[in-house]
């Protein structure tokens, strides 16, 4: 669903070519501790909430360093956590410390990008009379005096806001919140959340604990802190002071239970087999009170296919919606093949449900692409970051919330996860205009009696062309049966060098009646036999190759 734009008429943004997206640089996936031990349970939860509170206080003396920080000081801070816990655990506690400095820095100058914008939109509205009508490319005055007075209002509020966050930006200050910001203010709404104290409480420690370790190459099975045999035993280093605890040689402890991943497990096992670096976190998952393990291993970046070599076989286009995609496959010269598909999903509720909706209907997707076999699939590079502003839209709030609901990022990320698996490669397109522009060539052409052509269905042609490198228009109609050019020049689409480009199709000798063909009558293949002087020589017998739609 990309962003509207002009019929032809005005000023239009230029159009960025297509590009083929680059495939996943890690692997990660997840298995679950079953038949956990009473015993088991317990040292995890000490194991967790010991290394956590030793990453809050890390993360404290990190966000107090600010811009001054370096490496010493960061020598300093892994050598006063290592007696708390080990070399290991305390280079893992820092390194995750300052990945979360580094993320809160990176959403600190997003929300000053977004405060800056909102500022824009409110001075440029307060500068016009009230009750002036905007346009498609730039919003109007405000309604009523009113709504003026109380806009004005929020922009010193916004004003205030920015200074303070520029203020902070400059003096490297971050605010962090283990544990989420979200999960801290439900503290003050119990009942909206429908939790007691106790499960808030549960949620939130669990959410503090700190249970992670990179990996190590050419170490035993990839990780000396937490280690998983190729026959699932699962052991932990632990922290010094819960040494006591250990039924295992070296200060470790064995879990009783054994796991198996099930997704990618054979590159799993050969990674441990060869003693290939693995990172490990082991986390509880307190809606289902069930423990998992995630792996995660860096693999290297697939080849980037050549877009010619991607799109030999067709493409799909695909326009992502609220509640499903919308994909046709296309040939090799851009024309429609087939009926269209669409691939429904769920947006709301919890963010696994999500995320699995999603990834349901990336999966149906795929497995189409691979039975048609076609290699490519057809996406807008979306981003609406910029679109999401509650200056720039108003009091358009269902359209705010519509496309904040929608995984554009993850969605991207995630077919092109999956996709290198299956081979396909995913070509990003601009998205400019393709809505519009789809509606306008391809809704109508593409609807029958039996077939309800809807514009997002439109849309994915326009996107699947636009991967070819085609026009989104469609051909235009031919000249006039009399053979004139008074309607205007004939253009086709094929190639500048196709000869006849711009002439009219010779006529196929032999009479044209309803009763006889052309070509099929006694004369069709003799034009000498109708005694027209000269005709031979004007007009000899041939027959024209079918021109492709687009080249």
């Amino acid at each position: 669903m990309g962003p509207g734009g002009g019929d032809g008429v005005g000023e239009l943004r230029s159009v960025a070519s297509a590009f083929v997206a680059s495939g996943p640089s890690g692997v990660a996936v997840r298995t679950r501790f079953k038949d956990l031990m009473p015993d088991d349970e317990k040292v995890l939860r000490l194991v967790g909430a010991h290394l956590g509170s030793l990453a809050s206080k890390d993360l404290k003396v990190r966000c107090r360093d600010g811009l001054e920080h370096s490496g010493g000081a960061w020598a300093v801070r892994k050598r006063e956590l290592t007696p708390l816990s080990s070399s290991r655990w305390a280079g893992s506690i820092t390194k995750a410390t300052h990945d979360q400095w580094a993320l809160a820095r990176r959403c600190q100058l997003a929300h000053i990008h977004s405060l800056e914008a909102g500022v824009h939109t409110i001075e440029d509205r307060l500068s016009l009379p009230v009750g002036q009508k905007g346009t498609k490319k730039a919003p109007g005055g405000y309604r009523s005096q009113r709504e003026w007075h109380a806009k004005s209002r929020r922009l010193r509020v916004l004003e205030d806001r920015l200074t303070a966050m520029r203020a902070d930006r400059e003096a490297g200050l971050v605010h962090v919140v283990r544990g989420g910001k979200r999960l801290a203010r439900t503290r003050q709404h119990l009942d909206a959340a429908q939790l007691t104290e106790s499960v808030w409480r549960g949620r939130w420690e669990a959410e503090r604990w700190f249970c992670q370790a990179d990996g190590e190459s050419d170490k035993r099975y990839g990780n000396e802190t937490i280690r998983i045999s190729p026959d699932g035993e699962v052991s932990i280093k632990l922290p010094a002071p819960l040494a006591h605890l250990a039924n295992a040689p070296h200060g470790r402890y064995l879990l009783a239970c054994r796991v198996a991943f099930a997704h990618r497990g054979g590159e799993w096992a050969d990674r441990v087999a060869a003693n290939r670096a693995i990172a490990y976190r082991i986390h509880l998952d307190t809606g289902r009170d069930r423990w998992y393990v995630t792996a995660s291993w860096q693999i290297p970046p697939t080849p980037t296919l050549p877009i010619e070599a991607a799109l030999a076989h067709g493409v799909i286009g695909v326009d992502m919606n609220a509640d499903h995609l919308a994909a046709w496959r296309l040939d090799t010269h851009g024309n429609p093949m087939g009926a269209p598909r669409r691939f429904f999903y769920d947006l709301t509720g919890t963010a696994e449900h999500r995320d699995a909706q999603v990834r349901h209907a990336l999966t149906r997707l795929l497995h189409w692409a691979r039975s048609c076999g076609v290699k490519a699939i057809a996406v807008e590079d979306l981003d609406f970051a910029a679109e999401k502003t509650r200056e720039k839209h108003g009091r358009r709030k269902r359209f705010r919330q519509l496309i904040s609901g929608m995984p554009t990022g993850k969605l991207r990320a995630r077919l092109s996860s999956m996709a290198d698996q299956t081979g396909v490669a995913v070509i990003a397109v601009d998205p400019a205009y393709t809505s519009r522009w789809g509606a306008q060539h391809w809704q109508k052409p593409l609807t029958s009696t039996t077939r309800k052509t809807t514009r997002h269905d439109a849309a994915a042609v326009a996107i699947g062309r636009r991967a070819q490198g085609h026009l989104i228009r469609r051909r235009t109609a031919p000249p006039p049966h009399d053979r004139s050019d008074r309607a205007g020049h004939r253009t086709v689409q094929a190639g500048p060098g196709v000869p006849g480009r711009e002439g009219t199709r010779p006529r196929i000798p032999g009479p044209r009646t309803r009763s006889v063909g052309a070509g099929r009558g006694a004369n069709a293949g003799n034009q000498n036999a109708q005694h027209r002087p000269g005709r031979s020589a004007e007009h000899e017998t041939w027959q024209q190759d079918s021109l492709p739609l687009s080249l």
